[in-house]
C-alpha cells in the first residue's frame, strides 16, 4: 500500500515513513501542507496520515480540500494534543476516518490506519 504522511515536524515524518516502509509499504512524506493536493493529483495513494496543527494550511482545512478531489481517500488525523474530545469531533466533522495521538507512537498510528483501511468499502 502507498501512504502519504503530512506533518511539519520533519523528524516525525521521517520516523513514521521509515516505520511504514519497514512494514512493507510505500511511504512518502511532506512537511509543507500547501503541496498535498498537487502531490495527490500526481501520485496514487491508499491512505493519508495528516497532522491537525500545521502552519500555512492546518489539517482540518486541508481535509475539506482533499475531500473535494479525493472523496474516498482514507484519512487518519494525528496530533500532539492527545485525545482531546473537541479535536476528535472536529476531525470527524471535517471528514477524517480516524484520529490518533502522536504520543502513542508509530505502531499505534499504524494500527489506527489499518483499522480505517479495513473499515473502508472495497475498491471496484
Amino acid at each position: 500500500m502507498n501512504f502519504l504522511v503530512v506533518d511539519d515536524n520533519r523528524l516525525l515524518n521521517r520516523f513514521l515513513t521509515t516505520y511504514l516502509r519497514g512494514k512493507g509499504h510505500v511511504a512518502s512524506s511532506l512537511a509543507d501542507s500547501t503541496k498535498v493536493e498537487s502531490w495527490l493529483d500526481l501520485n496514487p495513494c491508499d491512505g493519508l496520515i495528516l497532522d491537525i496543527g500545521m502552519p500555512k494550511i492546518d489539517g482540518l482545512t486541508l481535509i475539506s480540500h482533499v475531500r473535494a478531489t479525493h472523496p474516498d481517500l482514507p484519512i487518519v488525523m494525528f496530533t500532539g494534543l492527545g485525545y482531546d474530545e473537541d479535536a476528535m469531533q472536529a476531525a470527524r466533522k471535517a471528514g477524517a476516518n480516524g484520529y490518533v495521538s502522536k504520543g502513542l507512537g508509530p505502531s499505534e498510528i499504524y494500527l489506527a490506519l489499518m483499522r480505517v483501511l479495513a473499515s473502508q468499502p472495497a475498491k471496484a
